[in-house]
């Protein structure tokens, strides 16, 4: 009898202690484990199973134990289940399947406790009896109880298998008091499995939100490719580097596992603000297009003059003028050779001269008739568009452009992340900042940003130079690729102890040699690489550094705007009054 309430005891103990480590618990593998493992121990059963229903029905293999035969699987080994899952109905028949025991406690939510199985009736434990044969087992006692959520649905099965005798180790059938404390063990279980499977659920659905947004960015513009896909790749490549080295100035960092899926949340999201970019704006091939290439119209307005010149030379000519024709067709030259200079300056390929430019506003100032008015042939914003120096961006344009991480910071900064992600607004912001604080949107020292932040900016600038499809260039070269990152390492652009591990634990390489085509992989030389030493530069006042850690540089403050709202918070909204029955 003494040895009896001992048992017991130690049975309420391990219950209570269980109890507290299920709610603790946060890895779904290592859970059902324990919860196995528990039940095993206060049974003192040589094996068992945990099925998980499944969202079509079926109960799935998450654990298996059978001592005396040397089999773990699930859980955490690693090592998976081929098994098939046992359907909670059949689909021949459409009925539930009560054949299986597992099943039918799942069905009826009844736990059921079995001597022998070879004895029993009412299921089917030919399966059972086939794995013995093959094995060399004696399958006998069953316990089976059914694990049901606070919305009383069943979430899983607890299935163990032969009790054995703690004197001889002989096999006895599960005893009362042991099935009301695995029930009561299951039922705790089944509480916190839930919690779990409602935060991993929880999750699944963060990631596919986050990257539904990535893929839509990705293809509003065939300008950004795969960029939000690739970029969370390179990043994860480059900070598993980072971790990976025990000496130099990343010896001591390390991130935990709450930490890698921060990272990966920020990668996915660095470019987030661009859902705001106008499309026209992003999207803009030549310096005239808008919503579409305004070159049209200036080519009709060519043709109102040529037309005009044509009228001349026919008056002319009635009135007995032999140069009308010659001084029509110099005139007509004139304006083709305007138009196509015009034309190739709307391009924007190449650098463009004062002198150009002066062209540009000479052949603008030209008038032509509309109607009954006179207008100059290029308006003064085609000219404007038409001087851009370089590329088919006005400055405006390009702060419009570079202003999508103005709304990336405060479109994050305003989700309510909880407080393992609360660093993704950081390392997403920061991947166009600089060394030498020359970057934006807010000009503060990429020295003075995390090191996760500073890894993104690698991959951005990488991803973006290797990238093959984009229209308007051709992916560049891995060694072409690398040398731009050794000028931007000398100019203070990137850190520069993070792109020499980029070069050292060839992850440039190893990401070449599974995204990039064979024709862009050639040698790198990466001793000049390692060999470039930064520039000199003169770093923030202190009063600067504060300031810019939270603001944004002034020509960036006007597209500033609030991007929840401007009166409540999306978490507070405001409510209808709902009808009530009387």
């Amino acid at each position: 009898m003494g040895e009896t309430l001992e048992r017991r005891l130690e049975r309420l103990e391990l219950l209570y202690e269980v109890g507290i480590a299920l709610s603790a618990e946060d890895d779904k593998d290592r859970l059902v484990e324990r919860i196995l493992l528990v039940a095993k121990d206060l049974c003192n059963a040589d094996g068992g199973t945990l099925y998980l229903r499944s969202e079509d029905n079926e109960l799935r293999f998450a654990i298996m134990r059978t001592d005396s035969l040397g089999i773990a699987l699930g859980g955490t080994t690693g090592k998976p289940i081929e098994l098939p899952p046992l359907p909670l109905v059949d689909p021949a028949t459409g009925e539930p399947n009560e054949a299986n025991i597992a099943t039918c406690a799942a069905i009826r939510k009844e736990s059921f406790n079995i001597p022998d199985a070879y004895d029993a009736t009412g299921f089917d434990f030919s399966g059972t009896k086939k794995f013995d044969e093959r094995a060399g087992y004696r399958s006998k006692s069953f316990l089976t109880i059914p694990m049901l959520n606070h919305h009383d649905r069943v979430i899983g099965v607890l299935q163990l298998l032969n009790a054995q005798d703690e004197k001889t180790g002989e096999v006895v059938p599960f005893e009362e008091e042991e099935q009301r404390i695995v029930e009561a063990l299951a039922s705790q279980a089944a509480v916190a499995l839930d919690n779990q499977l409602l935060l991993e659920g929880q999750k699944e659905l963060l990631e596919a939100f986050i990257q539904m947004i990535a893929a839509a960015i990705d293809s509003k513009s065939p300008y950004t490719g795969a960029h939000c896909e690739r970029v969370p790749i390179l990043t994860l490549m480059l900070a598993q580097a980072a971790v990976a080295v025990d000496e130099g100035p990343f010896a001591d960092f390390t991130l935990t596992e709450e930490e890698w899926y921060e990272l990966k949340i920020a990668a996915w999201l660095h470019d987030c603000g661009k859902v705001t970019t106008p499309v026209h704006v992003m999207d803009k091939a030549t310096k005239l297009e808008t919503i579409f290439d305004r070159i049209e119209i200036v080519r009709a307005r060519f043709e109102v003059l040529k037309r005009d010149a044509k009228i001349r030379m026919l008056e002319a000519q009635a009135e007995g003028d032999e140069e009308a024709k010659p001084r029509y067709q110099r005139e007509v030259a004139a304006l083709e050779s305007d138009l196509d200079f015009i034309e190739k300056a709307n391009i924007g390929s190449e650098f463009l001269s004062d002198e150009a430019k002066d062209r540009i506003r000479a052949i603008g100032s030209r008038q032509y008739v509309q109607g009954t008015l006179k207008r100059g042939l290029l308006a003064e914003d085609e000219i404007e568009n038409l001087s851009i120096s370089r590329g088919t961006l006005t400055e405006e344009e390009r702060l419009i452009i570079n202003g999508h991480m103005v709304q990336t910071i405060q479109m994050l900064e305003a989700l309510p992340f909880p407080r393992n992600l609360r660093r993704v607004p950081e390392y997403a912001g920061g991947h166009h900042e600089k060394m030498d604080a020359k970057g934006y949107p807010r000009g503060v020292a990429a020295g003075d940003m995390s090191v996760p932040a500073r890894i993104m900016a690698i991959a951005d600038v990488f991803e973006a130079l290797t990238a093959q499809d984009r229209p308007y260039k051709k992916g560049k070269t891995l060694s072409e690729s690398m040398r731009i990152l050794s000028f931007m390492k000398r100019d203070n652009h990137l850190d520069p102890d993070l792109l020499d591990l980029f070069v050292r634990s060839g992850v440039y390489q190893s990401y070449a040699e599974k995204y990039l085509p064979d024709s862009l992989i050639d040698e790198v030389d990466e001793d000049a690489i390692l060999s470039t030493k930064p520039k000199e530069f003169e770093p923030l006042d202190e009063a600067t550094r504060a300031k810019r850690k939270t603001g944004f540089l002034p020509e960036y403050e006007p597209l500033r705007r609030s991007v929840m709202g401007e009166t409540r918070s999306m978490n507070e909204p405001e409510m209808p009054q709902l009808p009530t029955k009387s």
